[in-house]
């Protein structure tokens, strides 16, 4: 049994990925060719959004997001604790500071309510994160920047395809990142990220960081980075695409069969928020005995994994900040408490069985 099995992906599509790899061997075309045009319209497309730059991954979409609106040192960005690294690292590297806030214990998300009282005069942005494939609950997040005239960033890394009131993530802040990290809904077969926008001043922009701050080759009109998305990636990507929401549709129906196999029992099984499409990029529980369900999980041959085990205002890299425990009780109790099962389209039922029936013997 696999945590994520990609090679079951690969075999359902192999004929059209292999023939995608070598069309591109075939041109030579590695570096900025027509796939990533192409794949930058399907996804912009797709994500109801006016335009898309493809990335080399997506830390370096949260970063080039951060950079074209001009976060710069002394600006403050506030973000969930609760999330993987990327999300406060990145104004870190842009010489601001992270301003964590908790998360809604039912879906783990940031907590709207919690955020106003964060703000201040050297605040620029908020960077929700829809993590799990959950939506963060846009409407509250939206109003209070306008309010305080914040831009928005929305973290979709795990969330390609989920839905907030019929709206694409993506499609609801000022900038939408995406990763496309092999074990993503939509994975490329290396790093690869994209972020989209309705801005095309900010498209142009960040097109422009990607590739050392050049519009036209060997003339640069300000410093940027090497943070192109590879062609060879965007191939695959245009290919797996087709698949995606077949894809999503089967990883909600595995969702909703480990919901009713954990009915009636301990489990915390995971909350959406209604007129909201989940995609289920982790199944992630809450459960009690935590570490001692996985070793016991473990030693049955059920892999599984903790998304986080601590919160990023507890990380030694973030120590200078001076946060300690206790300052975001519910982040520090979700970490305590959150177990990720398999969760992949080809899961069979009979794995999931299997899976429902041992945490169930566990309690």
């Amino acid at each position: 049994m696999k945590l994520l099995d990609l090679n079951a992906q690969y075999q359902s599509i192999k004929n059209e990925i292999d023939w995608a790899i070598q069309d591109v061997i075939k041109r030579s075309a590695f570096i900025m060719g027509d796939d990533i045009k192409k794949l930058e319209s399907a996804i912009a497309q797709y994500c109801q959004s006016k335009y898309a730059v493809g990335l080399n991954s997506g830390s370096d979409a949260l970063l080039l997001a951060l950079r074209a609106l001009d976060i710069k040192q002394g600006d403050e960005v506030i973000v969930p604790t609760f999330t993987f690294i990327s999300t406060a690292e990145v104004v870190v590297l842009e010489q601001a500071k992270p301003i964590f806030v908790d998360i809604d214990p039912k879906t783990f998300n940031i907590d709207p309510s919690k955020i106003e009282e964060k703000i201040t005069s050297k605040t620029k942005a908020i960077i929700p994160v829809h993590l799990y494939g959950q939506p963060a609950d846009m409407d509250p997040i939206m109003d209070i920047a306008a309010r305080h005239n914040l831009y928005v960033i929305e973290d979709a890394a795990q969330a390609i395809g989920a839905e907030y009131k019929g709206k694409k993530v993506c499609s609801i802040g000022h900038i939408g990142c995406l990763s496309f990290f092999p074990a993503k809904n939509l994975g490329a077969f290396g790093d690869a990220g994209m972020i989209v926008t309705e801005d095309e001043k900010i498209a142009e922009k960040i097109a422009m960081l990607r590739n050392h701050g050049s519009r036209k080759k060997y003339y640069h009109e300000f410093i940027g980075d090497s943070s192109r998305l590879d062609n060879l990636q965007a191939a695959i990507l245009r290919v797996k695409l087709k698949h995606l929401d077949k894809w999503n549709d089967l990883r909600i129906q595995k969702a909703e069969k480990y919901n009713e196999l954990f009915k009636q029992t301990e489990v915390v099984t995971p909350s959406t928020l209604p007129d909201t499409k989940t995609v289920y990029q982790q199944y992630t529980i809450r459960v009690k005995k935590r570490d001692e369900l996985q070793k016991n999980l473990k030693e049955k041959g059920i892999p599984t994994a903790i998304h986080y085990p601590l919160p990023l205002h507890l990380q030694p890299a973030f120590k200078y900040l001076k946060y300690k425990e206790g300052d975001l009780i519910e982040s520090e109790r979700a970490s305590r408490e959150v177990l990720s099962l398999p969760m992949y389209p080809e899961l069979s039922a009979d794995d999931q069985n299997i899976i429902t029936k041992s945490i169930s013997s566990f309690y």
